[in-house]
């Protein structure tokens, strides 16, 4: 599930005032602020304050029951609300009495990375995993515990919160990339390990730790380290080679250097790799659009590559313009399990940058008709050719759960954008205008059980 609609710092959803006074160690401030709030009929900040009132008597006296759980919750709430000014000041309470909750350091690196504040959210990342690298979630009546493997430093992340619902699975989220190997020995029992580092660029640098875990692995493991890795996106094109009817575009592995720029040897890069112009940049291990520019020179390439002058790696695609006939841009997105196909989503948007968010959907009925009739029969909707065409895809990737955006050809290929563990899936509101889509979320769940179920068997 996604969080709402984050309030920004300018616009918080309390006071200014009051949100200054979030973070006061005075029991008394809180239990007026608490009086403050029940008359203006926010019942959640009267309780919120009450909470921090009853915590803050506890400390005050030594009370063998001073604890922040409740505070935390508070925060949390607050968090997964949006209201991250808010939240943040929660934690920040939370902290100074105990500055040993992880949680409460994992959720701020998260507030202040939406923020842009990368350097205060990697300080309270280190802080975060130095303390905890295992978080155990569970609720009464789980059968099942299951082992996430996770990259704390980072995102690429596979979004594991649909596929493992808490009903029926123990989640254990191990952060291994701030783990000892030593730690693996000391885990909590678990019954599957599912990799959820999908991004190939963030699982490289770990690719040694993690063949260490997996080598003395005694139980199922799904998304094995090595088929993340051949899904890197300069690497689709040979990974799905000699498939019928299916198309990719030449891309590679740029290395920028903040101080060094040689145009004949990135054009010469380029032509060594049949990337011609226009063609698309973005960094690794970016998703969503970040970062993407489209470049119709050498030129403006090298003035963007070193706009900011960052180093880093980027991914050259040639870019390749797949409007369809009727001036608009079609991205669907197929989600394999077990190698299966299944239908996720379809945008149609007036941009060659199609994303869910921005085609604006929900405004055109036409557009959501077209969705379900690809969600309802993928098969009548792409044709026999292209569907025949996606299974193979599912079979080469070889990924437990993975899968692929792309759009239809003229002449009923498909063209793939790319083809990774990290694809999104997630649940909409049942009240919204896009619920037609969550009775097949519900089977990509299904699919993603049984798969659960039958490699735990005996």
């Amino acid at each position: 599930m996604t969080q709402e609609p984050a309030n920004t710092p300018e616009h918080p959803s309390v006071p200014i005032e009051r949100l200054s006074a979030i973070t006061s160690l005075d029991a008394s401030v809180h239990r007026t602020l608490a009086d403050a709030c029940r008359h203006a009929g926010d019942e959640l900040g009267a309780l919120a304050h009450l909470i921090a009132a009853h915590t803050l008597d506890a400390y005050a006296t030594g009370s063998p029951e001073a604890r922040t759980n409740g505070l935390c919750d508070v925060a949390t709430g607050y968090f997964m609300k949006g209201d991250h000014a808010v939240a943040a000041r929660w934690y920040e309470l939370v902290l100074t009495l105990d500055p040993n909750i992880a949680v409460a350091c994992q959720n701020l690196a998260a507030i202040h990375t939406g923020e842009g504040n990368m350097a205060l959210a990697e300080v309270y990342r280190e802080r975060a995993y130095g303390i905890q690298r295992v978080f155990v979630e569970e609720t009464p009546g789980w059968t099942r515990s299951v082992l996430i493997l996770c990259a704390g430093k980072s995102t690429g992340n596979v979004p594991f919160d649909a596929l493992l619902p808490g009903a029926r699975n123990r989640r254990i989220k191990y952060a291994i990339d701030y783990a000892t190997d030593d730690e693996d020995a000391h885990l909590p029992a678990f019954d599957l390990v599912f990799n959820a580092i999908g991004d190939p660029d963030i699982a490289a640098p770990l690719s040694d730790r993690l063949a260490r875990f997996e080598a003395q692995c005694s139980r199922p493991l799904l998304n094995p380290s090595s088929s993340i890795s051949r899904t890197s996106r300069h690497k689709l094109s040979a990974l799905l080679d000699g498939l019928d009817d299916v198309r990719t575009a030449p891309c590679v592995r740029y290395e920028v250097e903040s101080e060094v720029k040689n145009t004949n040897a990135l054009t010469s890069l380029l032509a060594d790799h049949g990337v011609t112009f226009p063609l698309l940049a973005r960094p690794v291990a970016a998703h969503g659009g970040d970062g993407l520019i489209l470049c119709d020179t050498i030129e403006t390439l090298e003035a963007r590559l070193w706009a900011q002058g960052q180093a880093g790696a980027r991914y050259l695609t040639a870019f390749r313009d797949c409007q369809s006939a009727d001036g608009f841009y079609r991205k669907y997105r197929v989600i394999y399990v077990d190698r299966r196909p299944l239908p996720y989503h379809l945008v149609i948007s007036p941009h060659w940058i199609a994303h869910y968010f921005s085609a604006d959907m929900e405004s055109h009925a036409w557009k959501l008709d077209e969705e379900r009739r690809f969600l309802q029969d993928p098969r009548a909707a792409l044709g026999e050719r292209a569907m025949n065409a996606i299974e193979a895809i599912g079979q080469r990737l070889d990924l437990d759960y993975g899968g692929i955006d792309f759009t239809l050809l003229p002449d009923g290929q498909v063209f793939v954008f790319e083809a990774n563990a990290t694809m999104l899936a997630h649940y909409e509101r049942d009240s919204g205008a896009l619920a037609h889509k969550n009775t097949h979320v519900q089977h990509i769940v299904d699919a993603f059980e049984r798969m659960l179920a039958h490699r735990t068997a005996g």
